[in-house]
């Protein structure tokens, strides 16, 4: 793809992003360690590598359910479609009856399961938004790249189907038990959580299942109640709501679009994120740009784009470079085609653009099999 727009700021952004993504894929057939992590920098082997690319931390040899379905988009428009296939599929062929139907939370490049993750069966991470995130993520890589693959293909079939009849196991304290959300707090267990909802919503959106998406969003806004502070993110396993700030169990349920009136909430989320509340992860931003974009709020989804490259070079939580984190390249990316163009993989386009930007266009966007040219000018 190539980019041209008045604001040079959102043209070394989109450079940069693109570069630094493809520098994490890996063609297949490449040999390289496996079980590399911050115990065994060295790894524990080698393997022959699958089409795939860096979806989780820089110093671990793989890829991670959440991480990979939030890159999806971007690496299918950074023309990785046979990564995000072969991927996928190491997904779904672990989601077997023995593992519960859950997949399995992190894989090696070579197909096999991360062990830093990985000791048994019965004792794997397992955190619940992620099943529905990996079959809304399959119809999302289908819809961009028109490859019925993604459909067809009789593992991914029989995952999608497992995944929307099978609750997933949660309520327990540790992610090796099954927990019900994204944000890892300790102490604060959930037997529902604001994220595990809204991606089912999603998940049930993305594959057809209409009643079953508007009772949950009947039953979100009858039960899920409140406001700001006060909103309902979850449950704990007693039956009592938990309010609050609750990062992920906050934005996604604005994000996945199952709040009939997020507004006031994104008010709250922006209010907290820029406040006591920001993340100290930078990964987790990486999520604020698409929360605000999907409501129409571009100001403040670019805002969050620009912080997000601003601390790039900044020292990581877990060691290294923020902008060594590959969701920080692969998102900003999907952003800037996603939320800043508005491009849909129907070939629709939201209007405006944020103030600051009078014009923007990106060429060779890859959208079923095709490759197109967007451009935009600002009404303002």
């Amino acid at each position: 793809m190539r980019i041209a727009s008045s604001s040079h700021e959102v043209v070394e952004l989109f450079e940069w992003a693109c570069e630094r993504a493809l520098r994490w894929a890996h063609p297949a057939g490449r040999i390289g360690v496996v079980d590399a992590d911050e115990h065994h920098p060295e790894g524990r082997g080698t393997g022959v590598y699958l089409a795939s690319y860096w979806a989780g931390y820089a110093h671990r040899s793989g890829f991670y359910a959440r991480d990979f379905a939030h890159q999806l988009v971007g690496a299918h428009l950074l023309g990785l479609q046979e990564a995000n296939l072969a991927m996928l599929r190491c997904f779904a062929a672990s989601a077997t009856e023995e593992h519960g139907h859950h997949p399995v939370w992190a894989f090696n490049f070579d197909g096999s399961y991360l062990a830093i993750d990985y000791r048994g069966p019965d004792a794997f991470v397992r955190e619940a938004p992620a099943v529905y995130e990996l079959v809304e993520a399959g119809v999302l890589a289908y819809r961009w790249s028109g490859e019925r693959a993604f459909l067809d293909d009789p593992v991914l079939r029989g995952f999608y189907r497992d995944a929307m009849e099978t609750k997933p196991r949660v309520g327990g304290a540790s992610i090796f038990d099954g927990v019900a959300s994204y944000n890892e707090l300790p102490g604060e267990v959930l037997a529902e959580a604001g994220d595990m909802i809204a991606s089912e919503y999603a998940a049930c959106l993305a594959t057809g299942r209409v009643e079953r998406a508007l009772a949950l969003r009947e039953r979100f806004a009858r039960e899920w109640t409140g406001s700001g502070a006060s909103q309902i993110r979850g449950f704990t396993p007693d039956g009592r709501p938990v309010t609050g700030w609750g990062r992920e169990n906050s934005w996604f349920m604005p994000l996945k679009g199952i709040m009939a009136e997020p507004h006031a909430y994104l008010d709250y989320i922006d209010e907290q994120a820029w406040g006591p509340g920001r993340p100290a992860n930078v990964e987790a931003l990486t999520y604020l740009p698409d929360t605000f974009f999907r409501h129409g709020r571009l100001d403040q989804g670019w805002a969050w784009m620009r912080e997000i490259f601003a601390v790039r070079d900044l020292p990581h939580v877990a060691g290294g470079r923020n902008g060594d984190y590959p969701e920080v390249s692969f998102t900003l990316v999907s952003q800037v085609v996603e939320g800043l163009l508005g491009l849909r993989p129907d070939g629709t386009v939201r209007s405006g653009l944020p103030e600051g930007i009078d014009w923007l266009e990106v060429s060779g966007i890859p959208v079923g099999g095709k490759e197109i040219t967007v451009s935009k000018v600002s009404s303002a």
